[in-house]
């Protein structure tokens, strides 16, 4: 094995118990998974240590995927792990995209964390389009049955993960939330009959904000709800179940953004993850997993490289890389010369080492 492989192998020991020969396997992926940015397959076969040939590499990739069972929970585990929080700030949304006749289709369930969100749960979904109520509550629920409800600080959500069930749903089991509804919802009024949400906000200025007085009924639930107008003209309208400001529900709801920066890393920005050919579910619900875990080791090592040199700040106010891709790099560049760079890869692999999942 190359020393990288060989260093991470024991890591991935510790925490997973995998047996020997697919713990090599896996920690030659996720090193490959660096050094080439994609997880297409035949990329990664080349990228693969040893004196084998490509296709014998691929051959192997392949019965990787095809055999080996993941325990999603204990990834689930190994990630919150790498976090520095008592109770986790959720956020759920939906990337999809075609590949031939097939369509991938994932509803993920990650952490709010620096940013970003990391990749905590996942379904990927035997369908195109929306997810619906019993697919949304079965994710929360595999959270709940890892982690305790008592862990979930709350739920950040848009449109799509709407409806009378699902809000049923948060309420009985405590979860607070800040979930964005469609303009066209009715609500009703402070006396009697109801109107489309938007109703509520027309008078609102680009930039303005406001939270209606008392509670309102939306689909038969008691819920308070808050509305601004943002600089396009369009309504960001929000509901929620406690008694927090209009502002501290806004500034809350910000943290949704964060998945979509998740999934521009997970694609274009960093592991290319459209540039994979598999479409059966299973094996792409893998495939997430060893990216969620290169994923931790590359944020873990931006944080770190960021507090010795931080990121510089450009003149639009915004950072000039992100913290994963910082990180992301650097790894990447001591694995593409890692003869030159050894002490600074045993400074790496000492980080993950040390991260909370292996101790």
């Amino acid at each position: 094995m190359d020393p990288i492989s060989a260093a991470l192998l024991p890591l991935l020991q510790n925490h997973f118990g995998w047996h020997l020969a697919r713990a090599k396997c896996i920690a030659c992926l996720i090193a490959a998974l660096i050094k080439v940015r994609t997880v297409n397959l035949v990329q990664l076969a080349i990228a693969l240590p040893g004196g084998a040939l490509k296709d014998s590499k691929y051959k192997r990739l392949q019965r990787l995927f095809s055999s080996f069972h993941i325990d999603f929970s204990s990834v689930a585990l190994f990630i919150a792990s790498q976090l520095p929080y008592d109770q986790y700030l959720l956020v759920m949304d939906r990337t999809n995209w075609k590949f031939g006749n097939a369509n991938i289709n994932i509803l993920c369930l990650a952490i709010v964390h620096q940013g970003i969100a990391i990749p905590v749960l996942w379904t990927v979904l035997d369908k195109k389009g929306n997810s619906n109520t019993d697919e949304r509550i079965q994710l929360i629920n595999r959270f709940i049955a890892i982690f305790g409800a008592e862990k979930i600080a709350g739920y950040l959500a848009d449109r799509e993960f709407i409806g009378t069930a699902f809000i049923r749903y948060l309420l009985e089991n405590k979860i607070k939330f800040r979930v964005r509804i469609k303009h066209n919802i009715r609500i009703s009024r402070t006396r009697t009959g109801t109107a489309p949400a938007q109703n509520f906000f027309r008078n609102l200025a680009p930039g303005e904000y406001r939270q209606l007085r008392g509670q309102r009924i939306i689909w038969g639930h008691t819920l308070s709800v808050t509305g601004a107008r943002l600089q396009s003209g369009e309504y960001l309208i929000l509901i929620s179940a406690d008694a927090a400001s209009a502002r501290d529900i806004l500034d809350d709801y910000k943290e949704r953004w964060e998945i979509e920066t998740l999934f521009k890393a997970l694609k274009s920005q960093g592991f290319n993850f459209e540039d994979t050919h598999l479409s059966d579910l299973d094996r792409i619900a893998k495939l997430l997993a060893f990216l969620a875990i290169a994923f931790c080791w590359a944020h873990l090592m931006g944080e770190w490289l960021h507090k010795q040199k931080p990121i510089p700040i450009k003149s639009h106010g915004r950072r000039a890389i992100s913290i994963f891709r910082y990180g992301l790099d650097h790894l990447r560049g001591i694995f593409l010369n890692i003869t030159q760079k050894l002490d600074e890869f045993y400074t790496a692999i000492t980080l993950f080492e040390e991260a909370r999942g292996f101790s």
